[in-house]
């Protein structure tokens, strides 16, 4: 029997996090604005939903549309004060002009999250040298994550480099967890758990009326019924 899936659910307030955790999702990636692709939420959403549900909480560190840092002192400080409202997992990821990772920028916000677990998230879908980026951030604390459809248009296209990257697990660089997302459709999941792939997230595929309606449990129950089948 294999193990039990990871599903991950984009949630932007507390009646996203309800329905969510009612479907079976076991963890939450909370943002707001899915207009810039989702940026930080404010600490007054993060502790609403955190009263609100049970579940693990990931919460977005990015400023702006796009994967340039910005301001790295407000990021910081975003995070501080989302640390000080009690929340303990974080997504984040930025790139240099070359594509690589910006890791000044990646070293100051991780500093402030002293310890916490992290995802790199989709920024490496848009990377120069995806292997490049990875050993460049290999030996940095809490990172125990990456968010990636394989290529930036999506799973379709990125199918090969999941499974390619789902075979070198453990080898320096790929000890993170690969979380599947971005275009992500439930005919894909046979073949990424057959290859040992075992965390999921999803975002509009949970709000099947479109992103100005809330997450639907029932969404969420139908890919939580997919991926413990297989």
């Amino acid at each position: 029997m294999s193990k039990r899936a990871l599903l991950e659910v984009i949630a932007l307030d507390a009646e996203d996090a309800v329905a969510a955790q009612a479907g079976g999702a076991d963890r939450l990636e909370l943002v707001t604005d899915m207009a810039a692709d989702g940026l930080t939420p404010s600490v007054a959403t993060f502790t609403e939903i955190r009263s609100s549900v049970d579940i693990a909480l990931r919460v977005m560190l990015r400023l702006a549309d796009g994967f340039d840092a910005g301001d790295v002192d407000v990021l910081a400080r975003r995070a501080r004060e989302l640390r000080d409202a009690g929340a303990d997992e974080f997504v984040l990821g930025f790139l240099d002009e070359a594509g690589g990772a910006d890791v000044a920028a990646v070293d100051a916000v991780v500093e402030v999250l002293d310890g916490c677990r992290w995802t790199f998230h989709r920024a490496i879908d848009r990377a120069a040298d995806r292997d490049a980026l990875r050993k460049q951030l290999a030996d940095l604390p809490g990172l125990d994550t990456y968010l990636t459809a394989g290529a930036a248009d999506g799973v379709d296209a990125g199918l090969p480099t999941l499974l390619a990257e789902a075979a070198r697990s453990g080898e320096p660089g790929y000890e993170p967890r690969i979380l599947v997302g971005g275009g992500l459709r439930l005919d894909h999941v046979p073949r990424l758990r057959a290859a040992g792939l075992d965390a999921f997230h999803i975002g509009g595929a949970a709000r099947p009326h479109g992103w100005d309606a809330p997450v639907s449990a029932d969404a969420v129950a139908g890919w939580r019924r997919t991926l413990d089948a297989v």
